[in-house]
């Protein structure tokens, strides 16, 4: 039998997915496109935002009407706070929240077998890591390892910790065996996802994110470790040190900010200011100088005024990202923010989006610019007519010629020059 699936969402939602792929596959099943005929089609949801919900369900009506006779599976997020949607749609037969994933095939042989629906959502504030584990991906270079769960912090307009519950970690020697083995075939990057990644091991108390850090460091042979996402907050002394001696540690962080107004922040219910903020950045930048640092931007927030906005873009500026992720604010219900007043208008919302991505690409220009006539190393992920490309250790696209055989090699490039968003070299 052939079976589908298509992933919404972020980086944990993509691994969940070749986990399952992989179960199918063992089990004997044949993994094909989402746009080919197939017997069982798996959409595995995303609700971070109102257009993450409306994907969710168009994908779901597109699946029914595409795929009329194949076992309907809705997974994940959307799944997990809004059942009884899903449940509206007809020609679902399978819902799954976010506790039982890893056994999507037993409960779709199930259903095979009796042909009676199926809703498995649990209660998601109380339940365990949910063990999954991987030796290869299907197309990636790359190798995403799924280390923690849920998350504690109850942003104001955030619906996740709803989702995906309280933080839990997989056990320290599960990931490191998940990654030895991965090296052992061949991945050279790992990066490290969960949906609050620094907080991994709060919930054991023995060991923390730092001491998994330098656990995988010790690996043979694993060239890279890339860190998703971390919290400011998490940046303490014991990571920094970690960070400093550790060159395996790529030369790249993701760290939300969400807004440059401490007003805003406050009313986000985030854990630091704007000084806290950049005082953190700057300790990182005077350990690892070409650092590109990433984030996240949420616009038209309640009560977010003009001023406040500009206070905002003023920080991007000041702190120098090498890239801004912006979204503009999305009402989630059961959040605090979803009942705050002076709620903003979507077309300012729009507006500032538009603002903050124009800043964005000049701040990425800008960093991009001090790689011309240097050498980067490369991890070559794709060719095509002759031409290579992946990326730097700082996430910095690149292409050259080259051959097929490159791919999955760490190749030394000179830089001659950007044709945005790409830098061109050549091999060495």
């Amino acid at each position: 039998m052939k079976v589908a699936i298509y992933t919404l969402g972020c980086k944990v939602n993509l691994y969940e997915s070749e986990v399952i792929m992989n179960s199918f596959k063992k089990s004997g099943y044949e993994i094909v496109d989402f746009e080919d005929n197939a017997d069982i089609v798996i959409i595995n949801t995303c609700t971070v935002t109102n257009t993450s919900d409306k994907k969710s369900r168009n994908i779901i009506r597109q699946a029914v009407k595409k795929h009329e006779k194949a076992v309907i599976v809705v997974m994940g997020c959307y799944s997990q706070v809004r059942s009884a949607d899903i449940k509206e749609i007809d020609g679902v037969d399978i819902i799954i929240g976010n506790t039982k994933k890893s056994k999507v095939v037993s409960l779709v042989e199930e259903y095979l077998k009796n042909k009676k629906s199926i809703t498995e959502i649990d209660d998601i504030m109380h339940t365990d890591f949910e063990p999954m584990e991987l030796d290869t991906f299907e197309t990636r270079t790359r190798a995403f390892v799924k280390i923690q769960d849920g998350c504690n912090n109850f942003c104001s307009y955030c619906i996740i910790p709803y989702s995906r519950g309280n933080i839990r970690s997989k056990e320290k020697d599960d990931v490191v065996s998940e990654i030895k083995c991965l090296v052992k075939n061949g991945y050279k990057e790992v990066v490290l996802t969960g949906i609050h990644t620094g907080h991994y091991g709060k919930d054991k108390y023995d060991y923390d994110f730092s001491d998994l850090l330098s656990e995988l460091c010790k690996i043979d042979n694993l060239k890279r470790i890339r860190i998703s996402s971390i919290e400011i907050t998490e940046l303490d002394s014991k990571f920094i040190d970690v960070l400093k001696n550790n060159k395996v540690i790529v030369n790249h962080m993701h760290i939300p900010l969400q807004s440059g107004c401490d007003k805003t922040l406050k009313e986000m219910n985030r854990k630091y200011d704007t000084k806290y903020y950049l005082d953190k950045i700057n300790l990182i930048r005077s350990i690892r100088p070409n650092i590109s640092i990433t984030t996240d931007l949420i616009v038209g927030f309640p009560n977010e005024t003009e001023e406040d906005f500009n206070n905002t873009l003023s920080f991007l500026r000041k702190v120098k990202f090498s890239k801004i992720h912006v979204f503009p604010y999305s009402r989630r219900k059961g959040t605090k923010a979803d009942l705050m007043d002076n709620q903003i208008d979507e077309q300012t919302k729009h507006k500032r989006v538009k603002e903050v991505l124009k800043l964005s690409e000049e701040l990425e220009i800008e960093y991009m610019n001090k790689f011309i006539n240097t050498d980067v190393l490369v991890l070559i992920e794709k060719f095509e007519n002759g031409i290579i490309s992946g990326h730097t250790e700082n996430y910095i696209p690149v292409k050259s010629k080259g051959v097929e055989s490159d791919i999955n090699e760490l190749l030394m490039i000179h830089i001659d020059k950007m044709e945005y968003p790409y830098l061109i070299g050549n091999k060495l």
